[in-house]
């Protein structure tokens, strides 16, 4: 089912896809280069989509991987995946976050994304 409601059903500026599965850049990227992977049908969360349209999935994100280092040659890369709201998931459409890491983009990588965001690792540490 694609819904005509969700943003990421709808998206056609595609950057990669397979019969499954499609990524394109995130309009809101925290590096250059970040990518989202999102199956074609609509389900709400990761733990939602069936066995076969996860290989698609990941099928793309190592696609998406080579693409990234031909074009923006990082260092490094995070994967994330949030799954509702409560752990970040802004648009209920299941997807993959692909983010490409380069050398100083922070001041010490361990750790992580929790290092990209700081202001958010102070809060909880402070709760």
């Amino acid at each position: 089912m694609i819904k005509a409601d969700c943003i990421f059903c709808q998206k056609s500026e595609i950057v990669l896809e397979n019969d499954l599965a499609k990524a394109f850049w995130d309009i809101h990227p925290v590096r250059e280069g970040h990518l989202l992977i999102v199956p074609k049908q609509h389900y709400a969360t990761y733990f939602d989509v069936p066995v076969e349209t996860k290989r698609a999935l990941d099928d793309l994100l190592t696609a998406g991987k080579r693409l990234l280092d031909e074009r923006y040659h990082p260092a490094g890369y995070n994967i994330g995946i949030n799954v509702n709201p409560a752990a970040g998931q802004t648009v209920m459409h299941a997807h993959i976050h692909l983010i490409p890491r380069y050398p100083g983009d922070v001041k010490d990588p361990r750790g992580g994304i929790r290092k990209m965001i700081p202001h958010a690792v102070k809060a909880w540490r402070h709760k």
